[in-house]
């Protein structure tokens, strides 16, 4: 994007500035941007706090303490509490899932420094779409991983996966054998009957229980990552000017 003409050419309005780093890539400048910010007004109200709170008596400087930390306890929940309530796949494309998986040491996990509690519900929600996007491939291996250990822990659930799968390996065989396409009817009854079985094998050998717990641990662990993990740089060439 271009900037609008500036008379003067001393500064740039922060809306377009926000939105240049958005369309150039530079996602992680303003999550930096972001933090910096709400650590100068923390750093500020902490210290018109303590000016206040020495002029005042004791029974002052404690409740104003008090209230301080319940004040920023709250704010972290609220902040905790909105990642619950972030789309994370709104903005998830398939071709999020076509380039290579990222590093999983030094790009998805990283190291301590490379994570921060957001400063607010805005940048919480930022850091949840970026790096969905970024570490799509990781979450996708997450979750087949937690799959598979909630098949592990649940054989029956096993049973009846391998037991679908076959089905479905039948009718597939069947309908080449027996020129299935030839007659629509026929096909589509037969698929009608391969549906009602599987489902019949998905509910009574709990294999929807275990899709069910796997999808709640690596939605959970997706979104806290994703929350807490700062953006870094996307390697990717500048698009506006």
């Amino acid at each position: 994007m271009a900037f609008s003409p500036n008379p003067l050419s001393l500064s740039v309005p922060d809306p377009a500035f926000e939105s240049w780093l958005r369309d150039s890539g530079y996602l992680e400048l303003l999550d930096h941007r972001t933090s910096a910010a709400a650590a100068a007004a923390s750093s500020s109200a902490s210290v018109s706090s303590s000016a206040a709170a020495t002029s005042a008596a004791s029974d002052d400087v404690v409740s104003s303490i008090t209230g301080g930390f319940f004040a920023s306890l709250l704010s972290r929940l609220v902040t905790v509490s909105s990642l619950l309530t972030i789309n994370p796949f709104s903005k998830l494309s398939a071709d999020d899932f076509s380039g290579d998986t990222p590093p999983w040491t030094t790009g998805f996990f990283g190291n301590c420094d490379s994570y921060s509690f957001p400063s607010s519900s805005q940048q919480a929600r930022m850091r949840v779409h970026e790096n969905i996007k970024r570490f799509a491939r990781n979450y996708a291996t997450l979750f087949i991983v937690f799959f598979a250990c909630a098949l592990y822990q649940m054989p029956l659930a096993l049973v009846g996966l391998l037991a679908s799968l076959a089905l479905w390996e039948l009718f597939k065989y069947c309908s080449d054998r027996w020129k299935f396409d030839r007659h629509p009817s026929m096909r589509k009854f037969s698929i009608g009957i391969g549906q009602c079985v599987t489902a019949v094998l998905l509910t009574f050998l709990n294999v929807q229980m275990a899709l069910f717990s796997a999808l709640v641990i690596s939605y959970s662990v997706m979104i806290l990552h994703a929350g807490f993990r700062k953006l870094t740089p996307s390697k990717k060439p500048p698009r506006g000017r």
